[in-house]
């Protein structure tokens, strides 16, 4: 049975039409996959940047998996949120990337996109705040009928440093940073 160790950083986020920036994140895998250490699931801080510059979250993922197959490899879920000065929160966008499959230092970017919704919709959330989310979030990863939706992208940077530990009886694999 092999393992796989992921270690890294939600770096931040950039690109985006406000300050005070935070993300909801998850990790993803497949029914082969066994989490043994580690949290799938968080959220970073609310950063507020000056304007132009980047939302950093340098926000920690230290997960520990065992795995009887590649399939079903990891997939960072994302959801970026903007909190106005009033505490109300407005979702900015939905996005997801690979982990990245061999070891070493990598940085990730990942675009990120909402659903654009009608002339009605899109006016009342320029006057009232709020935007159009998905009813069911499991969109992201598999892209069933997105090619029914709109859109609009955003840029969002992620940053990854993955170490793989793989062991078999026979033989013993380490590779790192």
């Amino acid at each position: 049975m092999a393992e796989i160790h992921i270690i890294g950083q939600i770096l931040g986020g950039s690109g985006f039409p406000s300050l005070d920036l935070f993300c909801k994140w998850s990790v993803v895998t497949g029914s082969n996959w066994q989490l043994l250490e580690g949290l799938v699931e968080g959220q970073t801080q609310v950063d507020n940047p000056l304007e132009g510059k980047m939302a950093v979250w340098s926000h920690p993922i230290d997960l520990h998996y065992t795995t009887r197959s590649i399939s079903g490899w990891p997939k960072l879920k994302v959801q970026v949120w903007h909190q106005d000065r009033y505490g109300r929160n407005e979702l900015y966008g939905y996005g997801f990337c690979n982990v990245p499959t061999s070891a070493g230092i990598f940085s990730v970017d990942c675009v990120t996109w909402r659903p654009k919704g009608s002339v009605m919709e899109e006016v009342s959330s320029f006057f009232l705040g709020g935007t159009t989310q998905l009813a069911n979030d499991d969109l992201i990863i598999s892209g069933a009928d997105r090619y029914n939706q709109r859109f609009i992208l955003f840029f969002f940077i992620f940053h990854f440093h993955v170490v793989h530990f793989l062991s078999t009886e026979e033989n013993c694999f380490f590779s790192c940073l």
